[in-house]
């Protein structure tokens, strides 16, 4: 029993809990990129390189090997160009909401009071010392 009994303590801790919750809604609000990134920016930016899906955009440095039955003997090789930059795009777009989010959460409050200097500190603890005597 010692064992669970320790698993759960560790399980219900605050701190993992909060990472828990923070990677559900990571992996959730990535869903969410990913769609706003496929469904809206993809097509156009289609629209504005000729009608092509940008996602799919590729170099073929390497054709596709046949052989007489055009059967695929070799497979070809290419560079993915557009999938790179639509995850590129994707990462942007996240690291900007992290940004965005983060600047919100730890604006400073303009009534609030600045911390007391270290000199401030130590003088409220001598302070403090001389009334106990």
């Amino acid at each position: 029993m010692g064992f669970l009994s320790d698993f759960k303590a560790f399980a219900t801790k605050g701190n993992l809990v909060d990472v828990a919750i923070g990677f559900l809604m990571g992996s959730a609000f990535t869903k969410l990129v990913n769609s706003f990134t496929e469904g809206l920016v993809s097509p156009i930016l289609g629209l504005l390189t000729g009608g092509k899906d940008f996602s799919k955009m590729t170099i073929t440095i390497k054709a596709a090997e046949l052989d007489a039955n055009n059967n695929v003997v070799g497979e070809a090789i290419t560079f993915k160009y557009g999938a790179f930059l639509t995850s590129t795009l994707d990462f942007l777009i996240v690291a900007l909401v992290c940004y965005l989010f983060l600047k919100a959460v730890l604006r400073k409050d303009p009534n609030a009071k600045p911390a007391p200097t270290a000199t401030e500190t130590l003088l409220a603890e001598i302070r403090d010392e001389l009334k106990k005597k």
